[in-house]
């Protein structure tokens, strides 16, 4: 059967696992695949362009250096100030940061960093910038964000219409510690591993051969 929906994918897991009472345990099967997938995929149709929802804002705060990133964020791809001319941030670690930009100094923002900022008690992905900004710069923000997990509310999928196998294969993988087949998590690990493997090996091939590149969200200066 061909898989191009979130009830099309549970009810093959279903019919692999040759099981009928595992309606609930295959939605977290599935979920569980979904994380691994955004671990271990950079894909050209993750990378999301942001100018608007930085710390909820479309341009920095004088003086305020740090800012939540966007929901779904997984990794930075490219990140400038949309100034005249373009100003490229450049990341550095938190170490780094700590030491050069520890004070209060102001100024146009040269680096960034990401730091984990705890300070409402949950734990929030952050940009921080170097130095804190002096003034309401807009940003263009390049990043991976992950595939939208599937759902009531999204039952399908450009990653799923063109990959079932993945999502298939890792459900699979998921399933059987949980029913006890040890044996066979191996069979579905081999088969994973070469589809996401032939999965990124293509994508990567396709940014340097003039194929276009889908992104998630239009907008600023890329």
């Amino acid at each position: 059967m061909a898989i191009g929906t979130y009830a099309e994918l549970q009810t093959a897991v279903a019919n692999w696992l040759d099981r009928g009472d595992l309606t609930d345990r295959i939605k977290e099967f599935i979920g569980l695949a979904e994380a691994r997938m955004n671990r271990v995929l950079r894909l050209q149709l993750m990378v999301s362009i942001d100018t608007t929802t930085l710390g909820g804002a479309s341009a920095l705060v004088a003086g305020t250096r740090d800012y939540a990133l966007p929901s779904g964020y997984l990794q930075m791809v490219d990140f400038a100030l949309t100034t005249d001319p373009i100003t490229p941030l450049s990341y550095i670690t938190p170490e780094n940061m700590n030491r050069m930009w520890a004070g209060s100094q102001l100024g146009i923002p040269r680096a960034y960093t990401i730091i984990s900022n705890n300070s409402s008690g949950t734990p929030v992905p952050t940009v921080r910038f170097g130095p804190s900004p002096a003034g309401a710069y807009t940003y263009s923000m390049m990043f991976y964000k992950k595939i939208e997990a599937l759902g009531t509310g999204n039952t399908t999928e450009a990653m799923l219409t063109d990959n079932p196998d993945i999502y298939l294969y890792g459900a699979l993988m998921e399933a059987e510690p949980f029913l006890m087949n040890d044996q066979r998590v191996q069979l579905w690990a081999t088969a994973y591993k070469e589809a996401v493997t032939n999965l990124q090996e293509q994508d990567n091939k396709d940014r340097h051969s003039g194929s276009a590149m889908r992104v998630m969200n239009t907008g600023g200066y890329f």
